[in-house]
């Protein structure tokens, strides 16, 4: 498949018409039309169907936009890292989950962006699955996730940092005034709870190993939007401390008792192949890790 038919079927898949995409890209609309129904015949499916104003995808052509994307934005990467391999440079993609242990990360890019401004960072956020499955892809060159995961899969460092579990609470509920909750104080209220898998058997085990005991109306993968419910009273959501700022707000976190902390983890894949850029970050992580006597 060549790449620059690829981007023009991303382009029309983005511009809805022909006619407009053909505009974008400088061609004329016989041109791409031409180049389209090549790129079907090559690939043997229909990629969309032509309306009297606007294309609409097929099942096969939506995969195709879902993977081009991918497949351009590994091409980029990947070649902009070898035009730069002489000097510590390129790009650091990095994905993870909301968690306090990514200031961590953030104090190494500072460092190294000081000695290095030429290296360029891309964060992607999303839960452990979503993050584990791009890096599997190779869209990512590390991640962070918090435990309880499965990694072994994967080369990975501990953070210095654990994250402590607790409930986000609407100030209007009687809960907001506690130092912090047992499983007895949150039985009957309405609960989000995290949608990570293994995570939610963490939870489990802390609720007393029944979760069905317990009022769950919802679940989350990050948790800005699920603030928002609270703010709304719709439901409280037992959560780690430090991503949402309550300060002059209605929100109260309250930590949980017993005491529940989850370890973060940077993870990338096995026999990776590093940019400079990339390999510069995990020498710094090394490094620390060491004088942690994590080694």
């Amino acid at each position: 498949m060549d790449l620059r038919v690829l981007n023009y079927f991303l382009t029309v898949a983005r511009e809805k018409t022909i006619s407009k995409a053909a505009e974008v890209l400088h061609l004329s609309q016989p041109t791409l039309s031409k180049q389209l129904k090549e790129l079907e015949a090559e690939l043997g499916v229909t990629l969309f169907e032509r309306g009297n104003r606007f294309i609409t995808l097929t099942e096969e052509g939506i995969y195709l936009v879902n993977r081009g994307k991918e497949i351009l934005s590994l091409v980029e990467s990947t070649t902009t890292n070898l035009l730069k391999n002489d000097v510590v440079s390129g790009e650091i993609t990095i994905g993870g989950g909301e968690t306090q242990a990514f200031k961590c990360i953030a104090e190494h890019l500072y460092e190294l962006r000081k000695k290095h401004p030429d290296i360029n960072v891309h964060l992607y956020s999303g839960n452990a699955d979503d993050v584990l499955d791009k890096i599997d892809k190779g869209l990512l060159d590390f991640g962070l996730v918090i435990d309880p995961v499965e990694k072994q899969k994967y080369e990975y460092l501990r953070l210095p940092s654990a994250d402590r579990w607790g409930i986000l609470v609407n100030d209007l509920t009687p809960l907001h005034s506690l130092k912090n909750v047992t499983p007895k104080d949150i039985q009957h209220i309405p609960l989000l709870i995290s949608n990570q898998s293994l995570v939610d058997n963490q939870l489990a085990e802390w609720l007393g190993g029944n979760i069905d005991h317990f009022n769950v109306m919802g679940t989350y993968n990050l948790l800005y939007n699920a603030s928002l419910l609270v703010k709304q009273n719709v439901a409280s959501a037992l959560c780690i401390d430090g991503i949402i700022n309550t300060a002059e707000t209605n929100l109260t976190f309250i930590p949980l008792s017993p005491p529940l902390a989850a370890n973060t983890n940077i993870v990338w894949k096995k026999n990776q192949v590093f940019s400079n850029a990339s390999n510069a970050l995990l020498t710094l992580l090394k490094r620390e890790d060491r004088s942690e006597g994590h080694f």
